[in-house]
């Protein structure tokens, strides 16, 4: 392991905005953040944000913050990470994830192994996978109004971040189904370099089964 990646290793979590139950805001403000203190691009290139969900909205991750279990295991609608990945650098990816409890970032594969766990034999309504959209295009077009988090009286199911809601560039207010909404339908059939270039420049970029995510950013432009 490089020095570089030690030193991010050993980054405390509390150093960022964290609002529970706001996974997609979160990683906004993470990545902002991440571009501004110089640990990331400026212009945000190597960073990916990665929505985990599936059909069903129910998806097993190990290592959460929020599970009561001692093997920390959480039954989440959907869940949102960051990956880095440095375009000019043998470096492994990086996962940005505020709710684990593992190091932060953490390795990609270590991540996969022990989050995702893709050695444990789950029923298929809770395969995971997981939509990667560029940051950049994430910053330009997700909006949330937060409206996800409200019951039927309007009172709220857990309590909203203390700052404005995301608004998209275009003056959109609420997309975050868009983003959530996947199955294995909609997992890309090839990662071919051209196809992955391609799917990646997309608004919503490209959802990818968890046999296929490691891969993925080996492919990435």
């Amino acid at each position: 392991m490089s020095s570089v990646t030690s030193e991010l290793i050993a980054m405390d979590a509390t150093r960022f905005q964290h609002t529970p139950y706001y996974c997609e805001e979160n990683v906004y403000l993470l990545c902002k953040t991440l571009c501004e203190n110089g640990v990331a691009d400026a212009t945000s290139s190597d960073l990916f944000v990665v929505f985990i969900s599936n059909e069903k909205k129910q998806v097993p991750l190990w290592h959460q913050k929020a599970s009561s279990r001692a093997d920390g295991v959480v039954l989440w609608d959907y869940h949102v990470i960051c990956v880095q990945r440095k375009k000019e650098s043998d470096s492994e990816p990086l996962v940005w994830d505020l709710d684990s409890t593992l190091p932060f970032p953490s390795p990609l594969a270590s991540y996969v192994t022990e989050t995702i766990q893709p050695s444990f034999q789950l029923f298929a309504d809770y395969q995971r996978f997981f939509r990667i959209v560029h940051a950049p295009l994430f910053f330009k077009h997700f909006a949330s109004d937060r409206r996800h988090m409200k019951e039927p009286d309007g009172s709220w199911t857990a309590q909203p971040p203390p700052y404005e809601p995301i608004v998209a560039q275009d003056g959109i207010l609420h997309n975050l189904s868009e983003y959530i909404s996947m199955s294995g339908a909609d997992t890309l059939s090839s990662l071919d370099a051209e196809t992955v270039r391609a799917a990646i420049s997309q608004k919503l970029g490209v959802v990818v089964s968890h046999t296929q995510l490691q891969d993925l950013f080996t492919k990435l432009p």
